[in-house]
């Protein structure tokens, strides 16, 4: 009877989350309206609050030209003196081909099999029931991934090795290579009244102050060879301690032993004048086929005659907002006013739990309309939900510009998990204008920022803090005021039989490559680029023969193709289909997808049947510069009303018992 007491209590608290999830807001696991300061902890009979198991990160990237392979080490120890299952919500770059995961105990070493998403998840289930170590890598978003272990003994320690291939970025002149370590709490919406997967991008969240020794350190280490000699490498965000083996390489490490995992890592590289490559093209063969990356950088971009513009800025201001991201917003949006010409026309959108606009419609940059919307954005402040939707309906509103080129440029963190619903937002009401995010924060979703500068044929920059907003304003301005390639085509040799990744080349900025991946039956002949810059024709070719040999090219075009497949979600295929194709995909590749996990299974038992097994979700730091009461301690307006959420809850709430309950007998 207590047992069932304690369950009911813990259901009480699940099933009022949920129905605030269903309110309005997903992160509330978290709150400090249910003493959970801690994170999600759970209680043992007679006993004080048990801790979630720790768990630190060791990263290694070897990078080679624009190619890194990354191995993620995760280390999970239990202090307590119970078996426990350990559930960890983490980031990863939203590019990466996750293709391996080993599960380390002691000396053995268990390989893990990808499988069908519901199949891997029986196979855990039967392995965790049945008291032998299990561990489970599954994707919840393109940048958001969960691993589970399975029995974990009274103070043992497991580790979890994942590896993973991603494909850096080369803008203005400079690569950078970017490894988050925090999932911020994401804001979903009232409406639509659930997203499925809300519970498992939402992981507990340590109130500052109470970490307690839980900083989900991380370790980091890059073994950088450009193959051209470097002028300068930095990070902006983390001190680090770097060796110089040659011009080409550099060895770094942090300067500190580990960091805490409450911000983006971020690396930049800038190679020597006249050293940056104009085309790399490296190969792999796998399975009788070869595959191909190719990223052609097209000539510098040359002083133009000044399009006239419309420019929209919009501006988050919700919770997750406050703090340093808010000033560093402002910061941005001021200087960016600034740059405004006459003859220019704008638009300045702020949004929380609603939109507002200033002027209802755009104006013309005169001076007295700068000065109101200087003095506007400056009284700005951070509070409340995070209703993107609301934003881009009023910043997109289907219109044609006419002879002006329309430009939206949305300054947000992306701290949402209705990403689906914005893309297919943003795909209807698009029509001539171009989106271009700037990301605002420690650990923006950067999901969400690439995708949404993608479908909007725009750019993604990325401000970390406050000292970088005139460089990166700078530069955004040079891509909005520059040129585009326009009309890119690529033909390949006649003969070859090439399938290729993107189908259709987007328009580019200056400083940006075309990065192009292929699957070709074989190597031979060129490969041909051509478009149109400002009137001008513009080619480049490639000989396929001159290829460089690669680890993990074929996942990597893999992983572009089951990116392709899940977009035309958007357009209406068929799940049953697109999902029977992922699964063939990425079984073949051995990837990680929305339809595929990891699982690895220790086939010895280790805890006895009569034992219990506790489930711990591990929590994470707020990410730096974020407010936790800004975060937390309001709901956001224009939510559901309190009586549905309410009553919501309260069917979760027998829900939430039954597997509770279900959970006791199983263990």
């Amino acid at each position: 009877m207590k047992d069932v007491l304690r369950f009911l209590g813990l259901a009480v608290a699940l099933g009022v989350a949920a129905g605030m999830v269903l309110g309005g807001i997903a992160v509330v696991l978290a709150s400090p309206a249910y003493g959970m300061e801690g994170g999600l902890v759970l209680r043992g009979a007679g006993r004080e609050s048990i801790a979630a198991p720790l768990v630190s990160t060791d990263v290694t990237f070897r990078v080679s030209g624009p190619l890194a392979r990354a191995r993620v080490v995760q280390t999970f120890h239990n202090p307590e003196a119970d078996w426990f299952e350990a559930v960890y919500v983490f980031p990863m770059p939203e590019g990466a081909a996750v293709d391996r995961l080993r599960l380390q105990i002691g000396e053995r070493v268990i390989e893990g099999e990808i499988r069908e998403r519901g199949a891997a998840r029986m196979a855990y289930g039967a392995a965790r029931a049945a008291g032998r170590r299990a561990a489970l890598l599954g994707q919840e978003r393109p940048n958001v991934f969960t691993t589970e272990v399975g029995n974990i003994g009274p103070r043992e320690t497991v580790v979890v090795e994942i590896e993973y291939q991603q494909v850096l970025r080369y803008d203005g002149g400079r690569f950078s290579l970017r490894f988050p370590m925090v999932v911020a709490p994401r804001y979903v919406p009232a409406r639509p009244l659930l997203i499925s997967d809300t519970g498992r991008i939402a992981a507990p969240v340590l109130r500052p102050g109470s970490e307690e020794g839980r900083t989900n350190p991380v370790s980091i280490r890059v073994a950088l060879d450009a193959g051209v000699p470097l002028a300068a490498v930095e990070s902006p965000y983390h001190r680090v301690d770097v060796v110089e083996p040659s011009p080409s390489r550099r060895e770094i490490t942090l300067a500190a032993a580990a960091a805490p995992a409450n911000r983006d890592f971020e690396l930049a590289w800038v190679p020597r004048a006249q050293a940056a490559p104009q085309a790399a093209w490296f190969t792999e063969e796998k399975d009788g086929r070869h595959y191909g990356l190719l990223m052609v950088l097209p000539p510098a971009a040359t002083p133009a005659a000044r399009l006239a513009r419309e420019v929209v800025f919009v501006l988050d201001t919700s919770g997750s907002m406050a703090g340093a991201s808010i000033r560093q917003a402002r910061e941005a949006l001021l200087l960016a006013l600034e740059r405004l010409q006459p003859e220019d026309r704008f638009e300045v959108i702020e949004f929380n739990s609603s939109a507002r606009a200033l002027f209802g419609s755009a104006r013309e940059a005169s001076r007295e309309n700068l000065r109101r919307a200087l003095r506007w954005v400056a009284s700005l402040e951070a509070g409340g939900g995070t209703e993107i939707a609301a934003a881009l309906r009023l910043a997109l509103d289907g219109r044609r510009a006419g002879e002006r080129v329309r430009q939206v440029i949305f300054l947000t963190d992306g701290a949402v998990g209705n990403e689906e619903e914005l893309f297919r937002l943003l795909g209807s009401r698009l029509s001539d204008s171009r989106l271009f995010t700037v990301g605002i924060g420690s650990a923006p979703n950067s999901h969400f920022m690439t995708r949404a500068a993608e479908l909007g044929r725009g750019t993604f920059t990325y401000i970390g803090r406050i000292e970088e907003v005139g460089a990166r304003v700078g530069e955004l301005f040079a891509k909005l005021e520059a040129p585009v390639l326009k009309g890119l085509e690529v033909r390949w040799p006649e003969g070859v039989q090439v399938e290729a990744w993107p189908a259709r080349l987007p328009d580019l900025y200056a400083g940006e490559p075309v990065v192009i991946t292929a699957a070709l039956d074989r190597l031979q002949g060129e490969v041909r680029l051509s478009g149109e810059r400002d009137g001008q024709g513009w080619q480049a070719q490639v000989a396929l023969a001159r290829d460089a040999p690669a680890q993990g090219v074929g996942g990597l075009w893999a992983r572009r193709k089951v990116s392709a497949l899940i977009a035309s979600l958007r357009e209406g295929a068929f799940e049953d289909e697109v999902r029977a194709r992922v699964v063939e995909l990425a079984t073949a590749h051995r990837l990680v997808t929305r339809y595929t996990s990891f699982v690895a299974v220790d086939q010895t038992p280790a805890r006895p049947i009569d034992e219990s097994l506790k489930l711990a979700a591990v929590p994470t730091l707020l990410p730096e510069g974020w407010e936790y009461d800004k975060v937390f301690g309001e709901l956001p307006q224009g939510s559901t009303g309190s009586r549905f959420a309410l009553a919501s809850g309260l069917a979760v709430l027998l829900f939430s018992c039954g597997l509770l309950l279900l959970q006791r007998r199983r263990t």
